[in-house]
């Protein structure tokens, strides 16, 4: 068993935490609010009080935060895991971030001898209690072979996409389809019930068909049950799709169907409704339909 450090325990955070844990591994934590850390633990972790501190006691590091400055910060910024560099420590970043940043971090740790994999995740809070995530890894065969055994912990499926920064690619092409899925969602339950039709109905009718997919298993019940709490974000979200199109701009790609997706983000957030799951995207065609989507057992 390994000695693991995690860093950054929000929903998903936390979560993967719980299952390295349950696997047998020894966690060091540090979050920046206590609430979680004290929760941990009492469930058996260490309490650290810097990521330097954690990098110190660990063989493997991880990280979860909100976006790249948070990861710089955390990693190379004073009391980093950088100063708590040692020989044979590998630096995991589940983080959605930017892929040049995830190359520079991998570059300066390089220099410390520490080894690095960018690995975002996909699979929503629903995946990460479950430990069924998928993991999208850049870096090097090496290290991904030595994480490998952590992540059967965490996930369903890891795969080696390429080198540093592969990962976030991966992680961004994942992030336009979800983006996609999410907005479709929206205007296919609008639809149904615009033209009069019971929207729990026509999912029931289409989800074994053509339009089958990992959003419209999991997230229609919860919209018919009023429950719009996340999951993951809408913030989280938008600020990932402002990485898709950052992305896009650095390689000269087109992305117009994934611009739209992200002004209807941005539309939802001026709504105040930024802290509400992904999914509820439906808010925004809400507002512009005059409808409220129906519990199925209220229509």
């Amino acid at each position: 068993m390994a000695k693991i450090g995690y860093i950054g325990l929000g929903i998903m955070g936390a979560a993967m935490t719980r299952n390295l844990m349950k696997a047998g591994h020894e966690l060091v934590v540090h979050n920046r609010s206590q609430g979680i850390v004290e929760q941990l633990v009492s469930e058996g972790a260490t309490r650290a009080h810097s990521p330097r501190e954690v990098a110190e006691q660990v063989e493997f590091v991880f990280t979860n935060l909100p976006d790249s400055p948070d990861v710089e910060k955390v990693v190379l910024g004073e009391n980093g895991i950088i100063e708590g560099a040692h020989e044979g420590l590998i630096f995991v970043d589940n983080s959605t971030i930017k892929p040049e940043t995830a190359r520079n971090i991998a570059a300066e740790l390089e220099k410390a001898g520490v080894m690095a994999l960018d690995a975002p995740v996909s699979g929503g809070d629903i995946g990460a209690r479950n430990g069924t995530l998928t993991i999208m890894v850049g870096g090097s065969q090496e290290a991904f072979d030595k994480t490998a055994p952590l992540f059967e912990a965490m996930g369903k499926a890891w795969v080696l996409v390429g080198e540093s920064g592969a990962g976030q690619i991966a992680k961004v092409c994942n992030q336009i389809i979800v983006g996609a899925q999410m907005t479709a969602l929206a205007e296919a339950l609008i639809t149904a019930q615009k033209a009069g039709v019971d929207p729990s109905r026509v999912v029931e009718a289409i989800k074994n068909g053509a339009a089958q997919m990992w959003t419209l298993d999991n997230k229609p019940p919860r919209l018919f049950a009023g429950n719009r709490q996340p999951g993951f974000k809408a913030y989280m979200q938008h600020k990932d799709l402002g990485i898709v199109m950052d992305t896009a701009k650095t390689y000269g790609i087109p992305l117009p169907m994934t611009a739209v997706v992200q002004q209807l983000y941005t539309a939802m957030l001026e709504q105040g409704n930024r802290e509400l799951d992904n999914s509820a995207i439906i808010s925004v065609y809400e507002s512009l339909t005059g409808l409220q989507l129906i519990e199925p057992d209220k229509e």
